[in-house]
């Protein structure tokens, strides 16, 4: 595994054909049972797996992401939520993208397991092969990689409340429970939980539009056995994306 801090230089020049991956997340409130950091450890775990089984660099993982929303995180109802502005965003992994380019490394995988970030990374992707001709950057994340049989495989035994409430639910509980099992407080897991979707979005945030534990639907029956399998097809879809994309 070619992990980019661990290269000298010379390491990191004898790879100038690799494809370069970037796992993005955030630091952001996942309940009362899973870390500040389960974006970040969910895209730097399956960009680790990734790294295993494709000719890859494995770059630094970005731990900042854009604003978490009340409906979709929780967003600033909650404490240890850090959060970036869309221009502080955009400049960060548009320098980034530049960085690499000017080094002459022109494959570029966006890793990302925080949905709040991919308009503002498609930002910095547009500027950056704009600057650069030669340069091509794909994002992609776990969820949109997974089809339909995979979904129903999950939540076979539960309902799927949909996307937009599994933050720390069951995709993301299992996810960490197969990728960081230490860091998932077990007893803590919360239940008989469900927050309602709005079809608007209102600010300032009230505390009552979030469950109060943070969590939008309830983790119950998650296992490292689904999160293994999210983790496996997700480096699938990944791996047939390199293949269609940076060949």
């Amino acid at each position: 595994m070619n992990v980019m801090h661990n290269m000298t230089r010379l390491d990191f020049e004898a790879h100038q054909d690799a494809i370069v991956v970037i796992p993005v997340g955030s630091t952001e409130q996942h309940g009362p049972h899973l870390p500040l950091g389960v974006d970040s450890y969910i895209a730097q775990g399956i960009s680790e797996i990734l790294a295993t089984k494709a000719n890859v660099i494995l770059a630094p993982t970005l731990t900042y992401g854009y604003k978490s929303k009340p409906l979709s995180g929780g967003g600033p109802l909650f404490k240890g939520t850090i959060d970036l502005n869309a221009k502080t965003l955009i400049d960060l992994v548009y320098d980034i993208l530049c960085e690499f380019a000017r080094d002459g490394y022109n494959k570029i995988f966006l890793n990302n397991a925080h949905f709040e970030n991919q308009a503002y990374i498609e930002e910095a992707m547009d500027l950056a092969t704009a600057q650069f001709p030669n340069l091509k950057v794909v994002q992609s994340n776990w969820w949109d990689v997974l089809d339909q049989k995979t979904v129903d495989e999950i939540f076979s035994d539960v309902k799927f409340p949909g996307w937009a409430l599994e933050h720390a639910a069951i995709t993301e509980t299992s996810l960490m429970m197969y990728l960081k099992p230490d860091l998932v407080r077990t007893e803590l897991i919360p239940e008989d939980v469900l927050a309602t979707a709005l079809p608007y979005s209102v600010y300032p945030a009230r505390k009552e539009m979030v469950p109060e534990c943070g969590v939008l639907a309830s983790p119950k029956g998650s296992t490292a056995e689904k999160g293994k399998l999210i983790v496996d097809k997700a480096i699938e879809g990944f791996l047939k994306i390199f293949d269609k994309e940076f060949k």
